[in-house]
């Protein structure tokens, strides 16, 4: 968990708001520093996580979460969090075992008729189960969250995004809405923007898309001016918020170094690195 992106974002783990949709992307950077810290994040507020790990495995994030402070296999065994590893399910899907004993959560890729109807419910079982009467002897966690990591993965697989789009809006009015938890995806635009065509459903299309949705997001991109030892990226952070007479934005720029074990956040032009 990253005290100073916690400041910036004016939160931390024992006063953050409900209902929020926050959009994290990266174009020819890596963002994924940003999903660790989510995921520490509200791991430490004691929030009921889902998180569909569709890019890596568990033993992954387990090691990167082990130098912010936080147990994964932990959170697992106590039930606060439900781990879905996509690359493991993909291959039992992919290759059936006799003694199967997975979720059906990636059926989509041998069946691809329903979308991902058979994701949504596995995320829907996931937080509803939070919000059920808690048995004796259970934990009782605060508001479920979602975390993907990352969608740009499901049109790889050969999703439609539209398929993907739908799954994102249910997924926000199930976790958002109605349990008035927080949902966090990633997708990347590994391209320059110039290679989709605007009527093409690629990542760009559907970043667009979900960025009409989201209330915050935060854009990882490289520096303009090229590599920097001293100096890793940018991050645009931007607020949307709905007021009485319509949609009000916010905007803010931050040059980031990651360390080991956390970040450092530096508003632009105020690093001696890069001016």
């Amino acid at each position: 968990m990253f005290t100073e992106l916690n400041s910036i974002l004016n939160t931390s783990p024992e006063s953050f708001s409900g209902g929020d949709f926050i959009l994290v992307s990266d174009r020819q950077s890596d963002a994924s520093f940003l999903i660790h810290h989510f995921l520490s994040f509200y791991l430490r507020a004691q929030c009921k996580v889902c998180f569909l790990s569709l890019a890596q495995s568990f033993n992954h994030y387990s090691s990167v979460s082990q130098r912010l402070g936080v147990n994964l296999t932990q959170a697992k065994d106590k039930g606060q969090l439900i781990f879905l590893e996509g690359l493991k399910e993909s291959l039992s899907v992919l290759i059936p075992q006799a003694a199967d004993t997975g979720s059906q959560a990636m059926s989509f890729l041998r069946n691809p008729a329903p979308g991902l109807q058979s994701l949504y419910e596995f995320v829907r079982d996931s937080v509803t189960a939070s919000s059920s009467s808690v048995e004796e002897g259970t934990e009782e966690w605060g508001p479920p969250v979602l975390l993907v990591d990352d969608l740009s993965v499901l049109l790889s697989l050969g999703v439609n995004a539209g398929a993907v789009l739908d799954f994102t809006h249910y997924c926000r009015a199930a976790v958002c809405s109605q349990l008035q938890g927080n949902m966090v995806m990633l997708v990347r635009c590994d391209g320059g923007e110039e290679e989709y065509d605007g009527d093409v459903e690629g990542p760009e299309w559907l970043l667009r898309c979900l960025t009409h949705q989201c209330s915050l997001t935060l854009h990882v991109h490289g520096l303009p001016t090229g590599y920097c030892r001293d100096i890793h990226g940018q991050v645009e952070v931007c607020w949307r918020r709905r007021r009485g007479d319509g949609q009000h934005t916010q905007k803010k720029l931050f040059q980031y170094k990651v360390h080991d074990k956390g970040a450092s956040f530096f508003a632009r032009g105020t690093s001696s690195a890069v001016l």
